[in-house]
């Protein structure tokens, strides 16, 4: 049985839609770091790895990707989305990684400035590197801009193997929508996705955020996605 994967003991779940095979659906521009990813998911390579993109390129969808064929793969692995988890105490929450094969720290610029976060994450990086584990981290921000104090720590994450996602094109974006409709098991025409894409917001995760929220709305009132229907869901 594969392991599962240890976020789930701080109630943080992955999205079940978040793979590998998804992401290179809606365009094959990141494809070199999507391949240096499956790698490193599978234990092919066992190189720390820096990913980072503006907002919308699915950085948190790849780090989740990572983490999904890790399990599948049988690996032992602890995901932490950094927004979400900053809020507790470091030393505790780091304690026992280098046991795991793998640690995904997603949005590592929510924790720069933390002088206590950042000796955590050095010291486990360390820890990491001296067990032949490893780290695989997502910033919105370059390694080389972060805002970190602590030096060492900023000489670590330019030590990994780092990769800039491209963001998505509009095209990418609307296959992306359709797509995403279509295993959640109901139809977006184009128009429908083209009226989402030109009047919210383009950033991808938001655009999902809507996306479930139609998926729902459509479920309670039988209705298929038209764009009076959508407009008045989501009041564009």
């Amino acid at each position: 049985m594969a392991a599962q994967p240890q976020q789930l003991s701080l109630g943080i779940a992955l999205h079940e839609e978040a793979t590998f095979a998804n992401y290179l659906a809606v365009g094959s521009a990141n494809r070199q770091a999507v391949d240096a990813l499956e790698k490193v998911a599978s234990g092919a390579s066992l190189e720390n790895t820096f990913v980072w993109g503006a907002h919308g390129t699915g950085l948190s969808h790849l780090l989740q990707a990572v983490c999904h064929q890790a399990s599948d793969c049988g690996r032992s692995l602890q995901y932490f989305p950094m927004a979400d988890v900053r809020g507790y105490a470091p030393a505790a929450l780091c304690e026992g990684l280098e046991d795991l094969d793998l640690v995904c720290l997603d949005g590592i610029e929510h924790i720069c400035g933390s002088r206590e976060w950042e000796q955590s994450l050095f010291h486990l990086f360390n820890r990491m590197r001296d067990a032949g584990k490893t780290l695989v981290f997502s910033s919105h921000v370059s390694p080389a801009a972060l805002p970190i104090v602590l030096p060492d720590l900023k000489s670590r994450l330019m030590s990994c193997i780092i990769y800039h996602l491209e963001s998505l094109t509009d095209d990418a974006k609307k296959a992306a929508l359709q797509q995403r409709a279509h295993e959640r098991g109901f139809d977006m025409p184009e128009e429908v996705a083209s009226f989402i894409l030109n009047r919210a917001s383009r950033d991808t995760a938001e655009l999902f955020e809507l996306l479930d929220k139609l998926d729902d709305a459509s479920l309670q009132a039988q209705r298929k996605l038209t764009i009076p229907f959508v407009k008045s869901v989501l009041e564009l």
